[in-house]
């Protein structure tokens, strides 16, 4: 959850038992199907709060097919509560699930699952930093846990205050945004500590590398603050921000920073779907996808293709739809995933 977490908690606790619009999906849902040897994508759902009804959906792209619950299915019991994300790493698909406070890992040919990492207080995203070791940043325990994948164990955490969301890995550094703080946050991989930290934009939530090696970070701001939110480059070597752009109307708060498979544009949800090419000077007239009716929550972008999916997720209580568009913004198709549909992971 994010924007970001409040909203889709009130809403869904509120109105959880308002009857589903009954709108019909544009592919056909099959739920025999769990994995095909095909490309696709991996589509994480939140689910309501407390409501113990997170999934893992598969969209198959050659065949247009749709999975809703492949957790479920293939292990015979629900995932738990709040599907925040995922990571697909060495054949292993790691599933961070927010309000259980763990992490299930399933075997990522046939979902099963091959064990959880638990001990966790509020986990948002996981990030292997080698071969036997992650890290996951949370919204509560104000530190960064350390992750044994040998043994699927919490081993040590690492002290940072605020709630941390999005890292990404660059020169043997992780590189951690901070929703409470104006701060990027460097962590030294080998010993494990902080050992720097960068000023971007207050509340930086998501975080993206581009062909160069820059890495990108997506700052919602405050309103209540008076704080601007505000795209930063970072140099991860001299760890200098190279180009600040602040977005010019309070209200905006931009999340879900992405970039596309050439790594040459930035695309992310301010009510409506902007994109941004990275050697652009502005951040204004570059709508991509306008908002209109939708709830736009999440963005992924298809390999190779560079078609685009976005989630709406609607009114937080019925199923989300995503939509898929060609790079030049022509709508594809669209189906239905569960509910509250967050983020995507391309087979």
């Amino acid at each position: 959850m994010n924007k970001i977490k409040t909203i889709a908690l009130l809403i869904g606790v509120i109105f959880i038992v308002n009857a589903c619009r009954k709108d019909k999906p544009s592919i056909n849902q099959d739920p025999s199907i769990i994995i095909s040897n095909n490309r696709g994508v991996y589509i994480t759902n939140e689910g309501n709060f407390q409501f113990g009804n997170a999934k893992v959906s598969y969209y198959d792209i050659a065949n247009a097919t749709v999975n809703e619950d492949l957790f479920q299915q293939t292990n015979n019991r629900p995932l738990g509560d709040v599907c925040q994300s995922m990571n697909i790493f060495n054949d292993k698909i790691y599933i961070v699930v927010n309000n259980s406070g763990k992490i299930e890992v399933v075997d990522k040919k046939t979902f099963k699952s091959i064990g959880t990492i638990s001990n966790l207080q509020s986990p948002r995203y996981f990030l292997p930093v080698s071969n036997a070791k992650a890290y996951v940043t949370d919204l509560y325990s104000n530190s960064i846990s350390i992750v044994d994948l040998t043994s699927n164990v919490k081993t040590g955490s690492i002290l940072c205050k605020g709630w941390t969301e999005e890292l990404l890995l660059s020169y043997g550094n992780a590189f951690v945004t901070n929703m409470l703080t104006d701060k990027v946050y460097v962590i030294n991989t080998a010993t494990d500590s902080i050992e720097d930290s960068i000023q971007v934009g207050y509340a930086s939530n998501s975080i993206r590398e581009d062909k160069y090696g820059m890495i990108w970070v997506l700052s919602s701001g405050s309103n209540q603050l008076n704080k601007l939110a505000s795209l930063c480059k970072i140099n991860p070597i001299s760890r200098q921000v190279e180009k600040t752009l602040f977005f010019t109307n309070p209200s905006d708060e931009p999340f879900k920073l992405n970039i596309n498979f050439t790594k040459d544009t930035l695309y992310y949800i301010n009510k409506s779907i902007y994109r941004f090419p990275i050697t652009s000077s502005s951040i204004t007239n570059n709508v991509f996808i306008n908002k209109e009716t939708a709830n736009f929550y999440a963005i992924g972008i298809e390999p190779y293709t560079g078609i685009v999916y976005v989630a709406d997720a609607i009114d937080y209580v019925q199923k989300g739809i995503i939509y898929r568009y060609k790079p030049d913004g022509t709508l594809i198709n669209s189906f239905k995933a569960a509910i509250i549909p967050g983020n995507f992971y391309f087979d």
